[in-house]
Formats: C-alpha cells, structure tokens, sequence
C-alpha cells in the first residue's frame, strides 16, 4: 500500500487541513443554523447499544458455530456466490495464521445474532478480504485484529459494493475498515482502532459514490501513530485518499485521538452534513489538496484543544484550526455537485481557533516539497508536464497547483469562551494566508505571489456570520492579526453583512 505523508508548510506547522462546501444563493442575508444536534448524536449513538441482529438464522440461511474454530471461513468456501451465514452468538475465531481471513464470494450476507463476535485474538491480521463485489455484513462485533498501518481488518482488499450496517468494529490494529466504490457504512460503531475507525483508500481509480451515514466512530489512533512517525499524516476517526463523490451524514464523531474527518489528496464532490464533530484532539475536520465540497449543518464543538494548545505552547504562530482547507478549493472544470467549497449553517462552538484558508507556496505538482508520493493535481495529471519552462506559462502555471479558490463561508456561527477552552491566546482565530514561497529555486510561485492570490485574487468570502466572543482574523500571512474592522476594512473586505460580538463567549 502507498503511504500518503502529511505535508509541512510553515517550520513546525502541518500544510492540510479542511474546507467543504455547498451552494445557496449568493449574497443572501445570514440565517440561523438549523443544526439539531441532539437529533444527530442520537441518531449515531451506537455504541452503547447496537442495534441486535436477528435471534434465529433466517430462512436458507448458513448456521457458523463459534466453538469450531475456523467454521465461517470453511463454509465460506464451500458455498455459493450469494449465500447469507447466520452467525451463533458467541466468539467465533479463525485459524491461528496471521493471514487466516474470511474471503467472500460475491453477494455473500453475514448476518450476526445477538452476542456474535469475530476475534482475531490479536493473531490474525485481516477479518474479511479479497475482491469480491456487494458483500453485506450487518449486526457483528469483530475485535481484535491486527492490521499493520494503513491496511485494514474488513473489507481489506477495498473490494466495491460492500455493504456495512449496525456492526461493531473495535480494538483493532490498524483501520478498523477499508473502503471500495459504491461503499455504504451505516449506523455501525468505529471505535478505539489503532489507527483509522475507516482508511478510504482504493489503489487505481478512485472511489466512487461512498455514503458514511449515521455512525458513531470514536476514540480512534489508539496507536497514536503521529507521535510513532511525526508528519506521516495518519491519524483520526476516518482518512479519505482519491474519493469522488461522498457523502458524510449523520455521524457522531468524537473523541479521537488526531483529527475526526481527514480528505487529503485529490478527493472531491464531498458533502459533509448533519455531523456532530466534538472532542476530536485536532481538527474536526481537514480538506486538503481537493476539490469541490459541501459542509453544512454540522455541529462542530470543543476540537483542537490538545493540538492547537501544543502548538502554543511552542508559541507556533501558524493558526491550527479546527476546520482546516489546505490547498483545496472549488473548480468548475472537474464535475462534482458543486463548483466551490461552500461552508455554511454550522455551528462551531469553543473549539481551539475556527476556520483556516492555507496554501503552501511551495507545494505543487513536481516540487520536492509536494511529498504526497508523487501525486498530481486533477488538472494537471502528470508531474513531468510540471517543469520548466513551461509551468511558468498559463494553462501549467494554474494547472500545477492545487489552489484554495472559490471557498464561500457563510451563514455560521462561530462562538468562542476562553475560559471553556482554557486558553488566553492563540485559540481565537479565522485566518486566510499562505508563506513567502522560496523552494525549489525553479519555482515560479516565489515571493508573495500565492498570498496575494489567496487573499485577493481567488474568490475566497466570508459573509452573514455570527461572531460571538473575542475572535481575531488572520489575513495574506501569519504576522497579519487584525480586529473584526480591519478585517472588514480595505483591502480584505471580508465578512460583508456579519455580526460581531467579542463581550459574549467570553
């Protein structure tokens, strides 16, 4: 498996994070969030009470006995395509091989009854893998497995069709899951998995058409990988690499160890809605290096707190936020649902600092500092087409980069009380900046050529928010610290029609 790397911009300050986006009418007057987030926390809270599969084994269906060791991979094998397994309640457990795994034949169903839990036994790495298409697994716990970094215990092989519903998957090495095409993961618990809740990562083509509804994924990098390897990059509740079209709905994340949800390298046409994204150590949510995405009507609360407080203390100026676009932005040429990042209606509520717009001047496709394995941009395609001397030319010198462009942040709330956060500086921030490119020496970006871009020439607006506490604004670089006015003064003109109030929050 390719090891995608997170990327550094500024000395000590990590390059990618969030951005996301839908589209409404330009211009329109700021509306009260619609957010219900106790709706969304108890339509996800799975964990605690996961809903029991069926009692007895369903009609035609093939019973697996948890006191034969190894029975569900033997009758996996010697049935048809298309056969549902009812497994008996207790603690079913594969051969004592590492690479003993339940490989599915097309259209297989895995049912499970109530008390029916698959455990590697901190043995075997993998639970279910191979390639076979629209596979549904509903109602199983499975623990216990030891996936090695980046790979994943079910659906292993990132197999397309698969079906996951109101499982468990916990306590796992590595990420709980992979992710294929046309993937649904439904009303399940992700919880303390060593590294991901669900890696969405496919070698080839993209992933197309993934939909992550209505789960609860929780208390994920047990493993703590960042610190294991600093800058890999790999860490959080769930990691999407290449996904083309997502939907992200309904979910309770919380409480993971890194960031909640993490798009990095040329995803796009995301729709991040209804979440409730709270608790998460770093950002509740990072887009980075993508395209074209929907976030609206989340409730994003108390994030950031134990990686934006490391960053101060270290006093690190880069304002870490809690939703982060890195390099990523909205572009009419790719097709998606929408042609920007639209932000809008949510609720973001005493996290550690608010919403960054980065862009490291140095990164591209072909320098020695885009360290994302060789990746280029969607326009662009191959790195040996960016190089001298045609990058420096249109369409190459667009094309090459990927741009935070066309971000439109509207409609929010943003509340901030320092005393809840605990802090007395540096967690107050929205910022739009990028750093004074110097690298490689062929680059045609130098200078302050890409923070000018961002801050005055690629159609980036916040307007007709609501600001509730002492909050500051970041703009063309990180010295830059301006009030609510200097931000809605010349030259920025940012936050047209928004309110301001720094005696509330705290």
């Amino acid at each position: 498996m390719v090891i995608k790397r997170r990327h550094w911009a500024l000395p000590m300050a990590p390059l990618a994070l969030l951005a996301t986006g839908c589209v409404s009418t330009p211009g329109a007057p700021a509306a009260e969030p619609t957010v219900a987030p106790s709706t969304s926390v108890a339509r996800a809270r799975v964990c605690a009470k996961p809903a029991a599969g069926p009692a007895k084994a369903p009609a035609g269906a093939v019973t697996v006995d948890p006191a034969v060791v190894g029975d569900l991979v033997a009758k996996t094998r010697s049935n048809p395509p298309s056969t549902t397994f009812w497994l008996r309640p207790g603690k079913h457990r594969l051969e004592r091989d590492r690479y003993s795994q339940v490989i599915p034949k097309q259209g297989n169903r895995y049912l499970g009854a109530p008390g029916a839990v698959l455990d590697g036994r901190k043995t075997n790495q993998y639970a279910f893998g191979g390639t076979a298409r629209n596979v549904t697994i509903r109602y199983l716990t499975v623990q216990g497995f030891v996936a090695p970094q980046n790979e994943g215990v079910v659906n292993h092989d990132s197999a397309d069709g698969w079906v996951i519903e109101h499982a468990t998957i916990q306590h796992n090495s590595g990420a709980g899951l992979m992710a294929g095409a046309h993937q649904r993961v439904r009303a399940s618990c992700l919880r303390g998995n060593g590294e991901y809740g669900m890696n969405a990562y496919k070698a080839g083509d993209p992933i197309r058409g993934l939909v992550v509804e209505g789960n609860e994924i929780v208390g994920n990098n047990t493993d703590d990988w960042e610190r294991r390897k600093p800058g890999c990059g790999c860490t959080g509740g769930v990691k999407f690499w290449a996904v083309n079209g997502a939907d992200v709905r309904g979910n309770w994340v919380h409480d993971n160890r890194g960031s909640g949800l993490w798009a990095d390298t040329n995803n796009n046409d995301f729709r991040i809605e209804d979440n409730v994204l709270e608790a998460n150590d770093g950002a509740a949510l990072i887009y980075e290096t993508s395209y074209n995405a929907v976030i609206r009507n989340n409730t994003i609360r108390r994030n950031n707190w134990v990686e934006g407080r490391r960053y101060a203390d270290r006093d690190d100026s880069f304002p870490l936020a809690t939703v982060y676009l890195s390099e990523s932005g909205g572009e009419p040429r790719i097709r998606a649902r929408t042609d920007k990042i639209e932000i809008y209606r949510n609720v973001l509520e005493n996290n550690w600092n608010g919403i960054t717009l980065w862009e490291n001047a140095d990164r591209f496709c072909n320098s020695p500092a885009n360290t994302s394995s060789g990746d280029c941009t969607l326009l662009a395609r191959r790195p040996d087409r960016c190089a001298r001397p045609a990058i420096a030319h249109a369409p190459l010198y667009a094309d090459c980069r990927w741009k935070t462009q066309r971000v439109d942040i509207h409609g929010n709330r943003f509340v901030l009380d320092r005393s809840v956060v605990d802090c007395t500086v540096k967690c107050d921030r929205m910022a739009m900046l990028a750093n004074y490119g110097t690298y490689p020496d062929w680059s045609p970006y130098q200078g302050e050529r890409v923070a000018e871009a961002i801050t005055r020439k690629q159609h980036n607006r916040w307007h007709d928010n609501v600001y509730l506490g002492p909050w500051k604004f970041v703009a063309h670089d990180p010295s830059r610290i301006l009030d609510s006015g200097q931000w809605q003064g010349m030259p920025y003109q940012q936050d047209a029609g928004s309110t301001f109030d720094p005696r509330t929050g705290g």
